[in-house]
């Protein structure tokens, strides 16, 4: 039996000037799949995984989680499901260069009202999980590549969000780096049962994934 939808997209557009660069995006991502979408450069991935990430607002269209309409949210409501439902990983990683790993990870705790100790010792937990318990109170400038986007992961599960949502995650990371973490994908579906949706260049990732969808020309084909 097919697993519920998760996150359901009808007709999104998205127009930059004269640059139309989303035509008409319909698609549905089921709970705990990880789906990958590829496509050329300037096909518009970015665009689309940040309009389904609420960062951004579509032209036209609907964004939907579960029975959520994210376009009737506004203001802090949204800012608010957005933290409780929505972890984001980035290819450079945006960690605070003056805050510890540690601390990097509680920030998004904190935003939701968490208290001191209860997001330390979740984020104690997730970097523990992360095999980054010798580095907690480190720096980003004292961590590796590799090390900072764990750290970053960590900091995009605090919340348990339902969704994970990656933009070219590995593509700053040396081949053993960007293995480990395509494995931390799947590893983090199954531990934690979320749906992780990656925007990605890279083929061996994209065909590790449950399902790999491609955009051409602003369109899903």
């Amino acid at each position: 039996m097919a697993l519920p939808g998760m996150i359901k997209t009808t007709g999104i557009t998205k127009a930059f000037g004269n640059l139309r660069v989303l035509k008409g995006i319909d698609l549905e991502i089921r709970e705990k799949e990880v789906v990958s979408i590829v496509g050329a450069s300037g096909a518009g991935k970015t665009t689309l995984l940040q309009i389904i990430g609420t960062l951004d607002r579509p032209d036209s269209g609907k964004i939907y989680y579960k029975k959520t309409d994210t376009s009737k949210l506004k203001g802090k409501t949204l800012a608010a499901f957005r933290n409780s439902n929505i972890g984001f990983v980035f290819q450079f990683h945006q960690l605070l260069p003056e805050f510890t790993a540690l601390e990097n990870v509680c920030i998004p705790a904190y935003i939701a009202g968490k208290s001191k100790a209860d997001a330390e010792s979740r984020a104690a937990e997730l970097l523990g999980f992360l095999n980054l318990t010798d580095r907690l109170e480190h720096k980003p400038s004292e961590l590796s590549g590799g090390e900072q986007q764990r750290v970053a992961v960590a900091r995009a599960l605090i919340n348990n969000p339902s969704v994970i949502l990656a933009d070219e995650p590995s593509g700053n990371l040396d081949s053993e780096n960007k293995d480990e973490l395509h494995k931390l994908f799947f590893r983090l579906r199954d531990t934690f049962g979320q749906t992780i949706v990656i925007v990605t260049h890279d083929r061996q990732l994209a065909n590790m994934s449950d399902r790999i969808l491609q955009i051409k020309d602003g369109l899903i084909l």
